[in-house]
């Protein structure tokens, strides 16, 4: 008897459902020995070289967690490189609010982390410990406890500065319009 060579993926109608496919797909697993997970993000192997490390989500994030982009540079080109890119990229700031991240994984600002730098907390602080420190703060500098000093009201308008941000920032996060 002869064989038919004919498959059933020609023509139309379509005989099998769309992503029944007989062939194995090819799957690249993550990089990070061990792992067995799909990677599915790329990681440069060096500074300007092609070549790329294809981890997972969470072993990206490690790979990714002590990338400095303004290493290297005075604070004033790190700020003009700033002011530069903010004003070239608003477009994508309007996107900001659907992150999906929680905190300490590059889900806060800049503003945000300059705020917990100045209460002396880790980037993955909670909303709370920064309400704690920021009162620490206030009843130290407040200028009902020291009047007259210059150097005390400053440090109360900053922290009043900083906690706002931290304040707003938890708000936006809390917001499930």
């Amino acid at each position: 008897m002869v064989r038919s060579s004919r498959s059933n993926d020609w023509g139309f109608p379509r005989w099998r459902g769309y992503g029944t496919a007989r062939e194995a797909q090819a799957v690249r697993l993550c990089d990070r020995v061990g792992c067995e997970r799909p990677g599915k993000c790329p990681a440069p192997k060096s500074p300007n070289n092609p070549d790329r490390w294809m981890f997972c989500e969470e072993h990206a994030a490690e790979y990714n967690k002590g990338w400095d982009y303004f290493a290297g540079l005075t604070a004033e080109e790190a700020a003009e490189r700033e002011a530069n890119e903010r004003r070239d990229s608003s477009g994508y700031r309007e996107s900001a609010h659907y992150g999906w991240m929680g905190p300490g994984d590059g889900s806060r600002s800049r503003d945000e982390m300059r705020a917990l730098e100045l209460f002396g907390l880790d980037p993955d602080a909670s909303f709370e410990d920064a309400k704690k420190a920021w009162r620490k703060i206030a009843k130290e500098t407040h200028p009902d406890v020291k009047p007259g000093n210059a150097d005390a009201a400053k440090a109360f308008q900053a922290g009043q500065a900083a906690y706002d941000v931290l304040r707003a920032a938890e708000d936006r996060r809390n917001f499930k319009g």
